[in-house]
């Protein structure tokens, strides 16, 4: 049996994962990270994006994180997120429909136009889209 270190995602709504993992796969700021039981401790901040778990026996899990931190203690890995949603649950179409729509608002850009929040959607939509996207091309649909 392979080797585990138990991981904890928690959002704003609540604990929505906790259980024992081979390995985590994280969008860090600066690059792709893989913790794997015996990892030196760390605290780094999440873009926006896909979080990928693989559970004890081999299977894997793929959320969607609106960002965060991921903390890694000797027996512990933390994802604390604002957002989390399985990337099964989310819907390809309606976020291919929502990242149409944050485009045309950064070239309709009106009188009380907020760039920066405009740019923070377009970002956050894209994420969940690539997220789907993966999960589909890699792991055959979840």
């Amino acid at each position: 049996m392979a080797m585990t270190v138990h991981c904890d995602i928690v959002s704003a709504e609540g604990e929505i994962f906790s259980g024992l993992v081979e390995m985590v796969i994280a969008h860090g700021n600066l690059g792709d990270l893989g913790i794997t039981p015996g990892h030196a401790p760390l605290l780094t901040d999440l873009k926006p994006g896909p979080i990928r778990l693989i559970k004890q026996g081999g299977q894997a899990e793929v959320y969607y994180i609106s960002g965060g931190f991921l903390e890694v203690q000797p027996n512990v890995v933390k994802v604390l997120a604002d957002t989390v949603q399985r990337a099964a649950d989310i819907d390809e179409a309606a976020a291919q429909e929502a990242l149409k729509a944050a485009e045309r608002a950064l070239h309709e850009k009106g009188a009380e136009f907020d760039y920066g929040s405009a740019a923070a959607h377009l970002a956050e939509v894209a994420a969940q889209l690539r997220t789907v996207q993966q999960l589909r091309k890699k792991f055959g649909g979840g």
